[in-house]
């Protein structure tokens, strides 16, 4: 059984147009740009391990689970993971427009530091190497 994995479409609503929370390896640019994702502990729902990665990765507390998301792209099916996508609105503008945060917790990502930004939901969207349209959803 693969172990399961979140990803993390969060967005923001800014001047009339929908916004989405990506991010790069500060140290590690060739990483590319990136949605907060990661693997649920042992016994945690989808839910709780949503909110326990954004946690993590990005400081962000006060978000609301909107819907899940399909999974789109030919990585998914390649993937070691059972991957489950959720879209999640950041509430009451929360989150700066750029900052940095060092990633907490027990995963293989922890002490890294993440850049963070917010960028139009637009056509040609460069996540993960350009290997996800699963953001096409979100427009």
């Amino acid at each position: 059984m693969k172990r399961r994995r979140i990803l993390a479409y969060v967005t923001r609503e800014r001047n009339g147009r929908k916004e989405l929370l990506v991010f790069d390896h500060r140290d590690h640019p060739e990483a590319g740009t990136q949605v907060p994702a990661g693997r649920l502990d042992e016994g945690e729902t989808l839910k709780q391990g949503l909110l326990r990665e954004l946690h993590e990765e990005t400081g962000l507390d006060r978000v609301r689970v909107v819907r899940e998301l399909t999974v789109l792209g030919d990585w998914a099916r390649e993937s070691d993971y059972e991957n489950h996508a959720f879209e999640v609105l950041v509430e009451n503008d929360e989150a700066p427009d750029t900052w940095e945060h060092v990633v907490h917790g027990n995963g293989d990502d922890a002490g890294l530091v993440f850049a963070f930004r917010w960028v139009a939901i637009e056509p040609g969207l460069d996540l993960w190497d350009g290997g996800d349209p699963t953001y096409t959803q979100l427009a």
